[in-house]
């Protein structure tokens, strides 16, 4: 144990220093915890759901948690009910055994919902379509109000389409 000890001490401390993102960028998102804030009254709940995607959507979903984008400064949370969101969140091409869920989850969120379709897949079925397993798209299932394109879309898109369905529910 020592030994590792003194090799902590010898080699110091390895990481980068945090990034400065600079005033013009702590401007805007201060406007952005603001446009939430002003249009919801509150916090904005998300349940993220999985309707058969590869997963490549869902790495750049939970990146948003990291500190570099840090939703949850902004006011934005995940939530484990949908009847506690306010937006659900969908990826993937809906699977026929997701199909029911996917409605039921949509059900059992409260109006006013907002729903946004997050990659390629989940806009327009991507390179699995309809097939005998595949509804293909998520608004052959449920009613869609923004789509985020991309395989996977990047973290700062999928933000954007969470933002752009907040300010057509205004």
């Amino acid at each position: 144990m020592w030994k590792i000890v003194k090799q902590i001490v010898r080699s110091g401390i390895r990481t980068e220093p945090a990034p400065n993102i600079g005033a013009a960028a702590q401007a805007e998102i201060g406007r952005i915890q603001r446009d939430v804030l002003d249009i919801l009254g509150r916090a904005l709940t998300i349940r993220m759901v999985d309707a058969g995607s590869c997963n490549g959507c869902e790495l750049e979903i939970n990146a948003l948690g990291n500190p570099y984008y840090n939703i949850e400064g902004l006011g934005i949370r995940f939530v484990a009910s949908p009847r506690h969101a306010d937006l659900l969140l969908v990826t993937g091409p809906v699977s026929r055994n997701m199909e029911t869920a996917l409605r039921r989850t949509f059900d059992a969120t409260p109006a006013p919902k907002l729903v946004v379709a997050v990659g390629d897949c989940g806009c327009d079925g991507g390179i699995f379509g309809e097939s005998y397993a595949s509804c293909g798209r998520i608004a052959n299932v449920i009613p869609v109000d923004v789509m985020v394109p991309g395989c996977p879309p990047a973290p700062l898109d999928i933000l954007r389409g969470i933002l752009m369905a907040v300010r057509r529910r205004a």
